[in-house]
C-alpha cells in the first residue's frame, strides 16, 4: 500500500455509516461501556433508521451507549448475553416491544468467531437441557452437545485506541473485548479510533487486527470513555 492511500479513511461517523438502512444487522463491540464505538452510536441515533438487529454483549448499560438507540425505538431485535444493568432493555423486553435472544457468553463469542473464519457450525455442551437448547440439533460426544451456527452481520461498529489509514488496529487493554471477532464477522466494518496514524505508526507485532478486515476508518472525537467504576472505602 502507498502511504498516500487513504481510500478507507472517512471524515466522521456519519460519512462512514452513510449506507446504513433500516432493517440491517449491526454488531457493536464493547463490554458494558468499555470499548464502545461512541461516535458511531451517536451518529446512528441521529439517522432515520429503525428495525435494526443489534448484536452486542449487553446493548448498552446504565442509560448510556446503545441505550440511545433503544430509547428512540430504533432496535427491534437484540442478540446479547445478558440484560443486567440495562433497565431500558429490560423494560422493553418485558413489554414485548423488542425481541431479545440471550446466548451464553462463550457461545456468543464463538459463534461470531465462526462467522469470521468461515466455520459452518460447531458443537458445545453449553446450554444442553435448558431453554438454550430449544430447536437445536443435539449430538452425543463425551456428553450431549448442541449444534451452534455462525453469527454474522451486515455492519460492525468498533472502536480502537490507534489505527492506521489501512485499518491495522491496536486496542487498549480490555477495550479489545469482542471487537476483533466482530470485525471479522461483518460484511462491512466501520472503525473509529482515538488516534489515526500513517501505515508504520503501529509496530507489526502490536497489530491486534489486520487492516484486511476493516473497510472504513475515521478519527473519533469527544470521547467520554465511560466505564463502571467500583470505589472501595476503608
Amino acid at each position: 500500500m502507498n502511504r498516500s492511500d487513504t481510500s478507507k479513511v472517512h471524515a466522521d461517523a456519519r460519512s462512514a455509516l452513510a449506507d446504513v438502512r433500516s432493517g440491517v444487522t449491526i454488531m457493536s463491540g464493547g463490554f458494558g461501556l468499555c470499548g464502545i464505538a461512541e461516535n458511531c452510536i451517536d451518529a446512528l441515533a441521529q439517522m432515520d433508521v429503525n428495525d435494526l438487529t443489534v448484536i452486542s454483549n449487553n446493548v448498552g448499560n446504565s442509560g448510556r451507549g446503545l441505550v440511545k438507540l433503544l430509547r428512540r425505538r430504533q432496535i427491534s431485535r437484540a442478540i446479547c448475553t445478558y440484560v443486567g444493568g440495562n433497565p431500558d432493555l429490560e423494560q422493553q423486553m418485558l413489554a414485548g416491544q423488542i425481541e431479545v435472544t440471550l446466548i451464553p457468553q462463550g457461545t456468543f463469542s464463538e459463534r461470531i468467531r465462526a462467522a469470521g473464519l468461515g466455520i459452518r457450525g460447531f458443537y458445545t455442551p453449553t446450554g444442553f437441557g435448558t431453554v438454550v437448547a430449544e430447536g437445536k440439533e443435539v449430538r452425543m460426544f463425551d456428553k450431549p452437545c448442541l449444534l451452534e451456527l455462525p453469527l454474522g452481520a451486515d455492519f460492525a461498529i468498533i472502536k480502537a485506541q490507534r489505527g492506521d489509514t489501512y485499518g491495522n488496529l491496536w486496542f487498549k487493554e480490555a477495550a479489545r473485548n469482542f471487537s476483533p471477532l466482530m470485525a471479522m464477522a461483518a460484511r462491512t466494518t466501520v472503525v473509529e479510533v482515538e488516534e489515526l496514524v500513517e501505515p508504520g505508526g503501529i509496530r507489526p507485532e502490536d497489530v491486534h487486527l489486520p487492516g484486511i478486515f476493516v473497510q472504513r476508518i475515521f478519527q473519533g472525537k469527544d470521547y467520554k470513555n465511560e466505564i463502571e467504576i467500583l470505589k472501595v472505602v476503608d
